[in-house]
């Protein structure tokens, strides 16, 4: 496999995390970064040896050599800086969520196809060795039909009024920045619900945590709690008619999952650690993806992408919650 050159958006602490996997990557050239100013562009080169650095998104799209882009900006912004790079013929690789809204996800995935180029959603969850094998034994019958899945995803993180996270006008709010991942499992492993009953605590205009429940008609159900306001273990656990697996404390980026009987006995443990902070698996699927000529990735592919945000979007919908730009 050939080196690929890769360009790096935003400089905050998701875009050090991925330049730490990508810096370790045998078949990854570092070469080019922007951020809001020269400055941190400057410093993020140097820290991780990107051979450019830019001071404007705009200079970097028009200039650099870099031809896989990683956008790690914030949600708000998604939409624009993603376009701008298609519009400058660089494949993409973009955060999650990646835009505020299904028709700007949809805007977006369809420009990426007009220009016949790569373009993924950072959904590193599903590149993962231990997701990736709970789906094989889902796939192989072991725990039969699912019949529930409980997934959570809350921290407590105090207020600050300046992180993107409580800024409605950054895309801000536990949904999108949380609550995606156990919707990205339960629509991965049931499909699309039949009915979602769902509730938030809003202030500041976004949603500070929220309770969702998808119900459906074959009486399977998910319930998933999200949010800034309390600690929970963040584990998962799918149930069928034959068994269940469990997914370890942080069930998105778990290193274990278990199978177990119908009884509750284990039958099978699955063990991977991280060679390096486990985003090192969705580098090595672009690669895949670049190398074979695809334009979407299989694991994390363009349908998937857009029906999940049109769950999200059925929930905010329940809450009345709208972002500025919508």
């Amino acid at each position: 496999m050939r080196k690929f050159r890769w360009g790096v958006i935003g400089t905050g602490k998701i875009a050090h995390t991925f330049a730490t996997a990508l810096k370790h990557s045998e078949y990854a050239e570092l070469c080019a970064v922007a951020s809001r100013s020269d400055e941190k562009a400057r410093d993020f080169a140097e820290k991780f040896g990107f051979s450019e650095y830019y001071g404007s998104y705009k200079e970097f799209a028009e200039k650099s050599g870099a031809e896989i882009v990683y956008i790690a900006t914030p949600m708000a912004s998604h939409l624009s800086d993603a376009w701008l790079c298609l519009e400058n013929g660089k494949n993409v690789l973009c955060e999650k969520s990646l835009t505020l809204n299904t028709p700007q996800t949809e805007k977006l995935l369809a420009f990426a196809k007009e220009k016949d180029l790569f373009f993924m959603e950072a959904m590193w969850m599903k590149c993962r060795p231990v997701y990736r094998k709970m789906k094989e034994w889902i796939a192989s019958g072991l725990i039969g039909d699912i019949e529930y899945i409980k997934a959570d995803f809350s921290n407590f993180i105090p207020y600050n009024e300046n992180d993107r996270l409580f800024r409605s006008d950054c895309g801000g709010g536990c949904l999108l920045d949380l609550g995606i991942y156990p919707i990205t499992l339960t629509h991965d492993l049931l499909g699309v619900p039949d009915e979602i009953i769902s509730s938030a605590h809003m202030m500041y205009g976004i949603d500070m945590s929220n309770s969702i429940l998808f119900r459906y008609k074959n009486g399977a159900f998910s319930s998933m709690d999200n949010g800034f306001e309390i600690q929970l273990r963040n584990n998962a656990i799918i149930s069928g008619t034959k068994g269940f697996i469990t997914l370890g404390n942080w069930f998105h980026c778990t290193d274990e999952g278990i199978l177990y009987d119908r009884s509750g006995s284990e039958v099978e443990r699955f063990v991977r650690k991280d060679d390096i902070n486990g985003y090192e698996y969705e580098v090595d699927e672009v690669h895949r993806c670049l190398e074979s000529g695809i334009k979407e990735s299989p694991l994390v592919p363009h349908s998937d992408t857009v029906a999940v945000m049109k769950l999200m979007d059925q929930c905010r919908a329940q809450w009345g919650m709208k972002f500025p730009e919508e």
